[in-house]
């Protein structure tokens, strides 16, 4: 549920509570304190729901209008405002095969977070600061294209797919691809310094998209994005999951689990900036 309306304790809802109920609009109202709030369910706009409530409480003809649920309008994406969702799907591919999905270790070490050389069971690497100084700065993302298994790639590019078609139309491109640029820098920082450079994957920048998504919502920012609330949940208990080590223990393999808590928190992080900035620059 939604908050859509929010009115004194002392006024009498009922006229306008009957007329959702007669147009499908599922809600309930709740007593808080001083206050009565009206709850929509999140098929229904809550702006919509809000601006009726005005109208109605200035005098307004309900019998005049219409509410429509938004599970009536079909979500249709021109492949032309989705460029970022795409590109990340195609470099993914493209540099997962370069790699032999991990077994070309040679390839690998010239897309990971800093170069890396291996003998034996022993692995050395580059430090943050030679990487930077040789001017190598694609290292800084090139990491989140790489996936090591299909099973990998297909589970990260599913949510990129599902996130990027319902943010990138509504947000600009140039939004997306900075969130997507910033979690990716950062869980690939965040990793590196935890484990070197030995990982990859795009798990950083799906829990970025992840929780962006439910913050977004849950501020009841508009238009919704609309992912299940639960999904969080969902997310919070896989990311415990990893840190406990069970999944790999169930034979998930090494999971980059710095990578993901520094990617769900960018996520968070990018959303209040660009609002920051938005109210600055207005």
């Amino acid at each position: 549920m939604i908050p859509a309306v929010e009115s004194p304790l002392n006024e009498d809802l009922t006229e306008f509570t009957a007329f959702l109920w007669q147009h499908g609009v599922s809600h309930r109202v709740v007593e808080e304190g001083e206050w009565q709030r009206l709850y929509v369910s999140p098929e229904f706009n809550p702006g919509q729901v809000h601006e009726l409530y005005e109208y109605w409480r200035g005098g307004g003809n309900l019998n005049q209008v219409e509410i429509r649920s938004r599970k009536r309008a079909k979500r249709s994406v021109s492949w032309r405002r989705i460029p970022v969702t795409l590109s990340l799907i195609a470099l993914s591919a493209l540099f997962s095969l370069l790699i032999g999905f991990g077994s070309d270790l040679q390839q690998m070490a010239l897309f990971s977070f800093t170069s890396f050389e291996v003998f034996g069971q022993q692995a050395r690497w580059h430090t943050l600061a030679a990487m930077l100084a040789t001017g190598e700065l694609w290292r800084l993302i090139t990491p989140v294209f790489m996936h090591f298994s299909v099973l990998h790639i297909m589970f990260n590019l599913l949510w990129v797919w599902i996130v990027g078609v319902r943010v990138e139309p509504e947000r600009g491109s140039l939004t997306f691809l900075g969130l997507v640029l910033f979690s990716g820098v950062l869980s690939n920082l965040a990793q590196f310094v935890v484990s070197g450079p030995m990982f990859g994957g795009m798990s950083g920048v799906v829990f970025a998209l992840l929780s962006y998504a439910w913050l977004w919502d849950r501020s009841g920012l508009q238009p919704r994005i609309g992912l299940p609330p639960a999904l969080m949940g969902f997310m919070l208990f896989w990311l415990v999951l990893g840190f406990t080590g069970v999944l790999q223990g169930v034979g998930f393999g090494a999971i980059a689990n710095t990578a993901h808590l520094a990617g769900l928190l960018a996520g968070l992080l990018w959303l209040l900036l660009v609002r920051f900035l938005g109210r600055r620059s207005g």
